[in-house]
């Protein structure tokens, strides 16, 4: 029987990262995203082993339809990887309502809702759920009042899930990058940020997508099988270092 997982916000970045990893250690895939055009091209040269589902992680009404989509197909689940996440930062002062919610919608409901919809495959295959956090759920920085709550509660929401599914055989863990190399950070970083960066990470370096990949495809194998309830930065040292350089409150 073939392994099955699903991934969210899969059409890019370290979603595509992480289903091509799968692929290539002879698992299917569903790919959901919520943006169809960008997910038809992700999905397209990647062969009859990925499914893709353009589907919204913040509607429960979508969640449901994506699970129903993922099982007709697939028949179970033995992972799920949830990626999707919106990134808004700015000043707690010009953070409105709005806004809050939006980014909660996704980082937060959306973890929630898909473990909520995959409990019961994944109980059945005694699988693995790895919620993507971010270096910013860990300790706080300028900027990122609504995007760094969302991402400690993801932690927190990991820790629940772990202490109650686990007795049904189902492992949760986080994994929370630090600055990686996609095309968007590096479209929107100036070069005085990424020197800064590269001087308080401790590997001098911005992380890959594919590293970030590695980390999150390890926790759902076999070779995790007594790892739960953990929240691992994928980071190259920088929370050990903590963040204070002016060019990165910005």
């Amino acid at each position: 029987m073939q392994n099955c997982a699903i991934v969210t916000g899969a059409a890019r970045g370290i979603g595509l990262a992480t289903t091509r990893l799968f692929l290539s250690e002879g698992w299917r895939v569903a790919m959901v995203d919520r943006d169809g055009p960008e997910l038809s091209a992700a999905a397209a040269p990647l062969g009859e082993s990925v499914l893709a589902v353009e589907k919204d992680v913040s509607d429960p009404a979508q969640v449901a339809q994506m699970m129903e989509a993922v099982l007709g197909w697939a028949g179970g689940v033995d992972a799920l990887v949830n990626n999707a996440g919106v990134a808004e930062f700015g000043p707690i002062a010009e953070c409105d309502f709005t806004m809050w919610r939006r980014v909660m919608a996704t980082n937060l409901d959306g973890v929630f809702l898909c473990s909520q919809a995959a409990a019961p495959a994944l109980i059945a295959r005694k699988g693995a759920i790895v919620n993507i956090g971010s270096i910013s759920g860990l300790r706080a920085s300028t900027l990122r009042v609504a995007y760094g709550t969302s991402k400690a509660a993801v932690i927190q929401l990991t820790k629940q899930q772990a202490a109650e599914l686990g007795e049904h055989g189902v492992r949760a863990n986080c994994v929370c990058p630090g600055p990686v190399r996609t095309k968007l950070a590096m479209a929107v970083h100036s070069q005085e940020i990424i020197d800064a960066y590269h001087d308080a990470i401790p590997l001098n370096r911005y992380g890959s997508e594919e590293e970030i990949a590695q980390a999150i495809v390890f926790l759902c194998s076999e070779k995790a099988s007594y790892i739960t309830g953990q929240v691992l930065a994928a980071d190259g040292g920088f929370e050990s270092t903590g963040v204070g350089l002016p060019a990165l409150r910005t």
